[in-house]
């Protein structure tokens, strides 16, 4: 079965939860005492409607005020999908838990409110998914029931968008727009017919056809950071050293020649298992472990990448971060970097820039970036890292900052 990853996006009210609890409802995913509990809310509410936005906001604090403050994972299927959606907050100071949710996402929904059309935070979110490179976006243009289902109005919206997807520097998205009224069900598991003029699939049909398959990033570039060295303490297997990790870029095969990094050391694969199974080839996206042909060093933190495909050995990085600690990053400061199982200490040698999430370019030289801000930075770290810019490697392009003070993750970076 197609295993789709979502996360929801759009300002506050614009109908997130609302629109996650229809396509549940509608797709017969909530359970009887789930479906009762939200029958007696909404009736307590003095409501004639059920509320779905009950089905995804958990908390008590977001069921009292009527808002979403924590990312939530739901799960449902279909007969030809299963999905996990990543249901985020709308307001402008959880940016931070905003990009948490899409990190992982191979398509996002950003929604947004028919009456207000494109806000503020419709700007920060598109601006997001175009930073964490999401390839597919979907514009759902909710509350068309309070503007009559004017095509005018979404006409309007879809304009607006497009003008700004004309500004990213990641052209390869995939952008759909949808009008929706999530809480009467217009276009959201099924077609509307309160909107003739629309020809296009409803949300789930259009989400349910999506096929993304992990990108082959960097022209196929093997990264295969070691996670751990497998020595069995057996008689049987006493000669047996095995690297395990997990497959990134590319796929690779026995009999390839590969660099083990940072001593640069040659070898060839010799064996790959995952479990109790051999294969001739692991596939991108695949946790394996590796045996070499010869008896090398290899160590936790080292990388095995295919000759000739080695990436940038570097202890200087320039950087795009999305800051998540309330206290302010600023020069000189110092933080421990983790970039896939490597750790290091890191120093922030400038900061260069914040960017202004609405596409109107940059505020350069700033003396502090502070919580929700996403800015340009240089660091020097204490040991080589081995790195791809985010553009052409996900995995091996982003880090995290930890402040070693409280162990809280400050910042999230991606590699320019």
């Amino acid at each position: 079965m197609n295993v789709l990853k979502i996360a929801t996006a759009g300002s506050v009210d614009d109908g997130k939860s609302t629109l996650i609890g229809r396509i549940l409802y509608d797709t017969n995913s909530l359970t009887e005492d789930k479906l009762q509990a939200i029958e007696d809310k909404s009736k307590q509410r003095g409501f004639d409607y059920l509320d779905f936005s009950l089905a995804t906001d958990g908390l008590v604090a977001e069921r009292e005020q009527g808002i979403t403050i924590d990312v939530a994972h739901i799960y449902f299927s279909t007969p030809r999908t299963s999905f996990i959606v990543a249901d985020s907050p709308g307001h402008i100071e959880y940016t931070r838990n905003m990009v948490t949710g899409a990190s992982n996402s191979q398509a996002s929904i950003i929604l947004v409110d028919a009456r207000n059309g494109v806000v503020e935070q419709t700007y920060r979110h598109f601006f997001i998914n175009n930073l964490l490179r999401v390839k597919e976006v979907v514009i759902a243009v909710n509350k068309m029931d309070l503007v009559d289902y004017s095509e005018e109005k979404f006409n309007q919206i879809k304009g607006e968008i497009e003008y700004l997807a004309q500004k990213s520097d990641y052209q390869d998205q995939n952008l759909t727009f949808v009008p929706v009224s999530a809480l009467h069900g217009d276009n959201v598991v099924t077609a509307s017919n309160n909107i003739p003029w629309y020809t296009g699939k409803s949300l789930l049909e259009y989400l349910e056809g999506l096929h993304v398959e992990e990108e082959q990033e960097s022209e196929f570039k093997v990264r295969f950071p070691v996670q751990t060295v497998i020595r069995p303490k057996t008689d049987e297997y006493h000669d047996y050293r095995g690297y395990a990790g997990k497959l990134y870029g590319g796929d690779l095969a026995v009999g390839d020649e590969v660099t083990v990094l940072p001593s640069e050391t040659k070898s060839k694969v010799k064996s790959i298992q995952f479990f109790d199974q051999e294969f001739e080839q692991a596939k991108s996206g695949s946790s394996v472990s590796i045996t070499l042909e010869d008896n090398v060093n290899v160590s936790r933190g080292d990388m095995l990448v295919k000759t000739g495909q080695e990436p940038k050995v570097v202890k200087q990085l320039e950087a795009t971060i999305c800051w998540m600690d309330s206290t302010p990053l600023q020069a000189s400061e110092k933080y421990y970097i983790k970039h896939g199982v490597n750790d290091a200490q890191a120093k922030i040698t400038s900061l260069d820039a914040i960017i202004n999430t609405d596409f109107s370019g940059e505020d350069e030289n700033p003396s502090k970036l502070s919580l929700n801000e996403i800015g340009k930075v240089s660091l020097k770290v204490s040991k080589p890292l081995f790195v791809d810019s985010y553009k052409e490697n996900k995995a091996n392009g982003a880090f995290i900052l930890i402040n070693p003070k409280t162990n809280n993750t400050s910042g999230v970076g991606f590699i320019n």
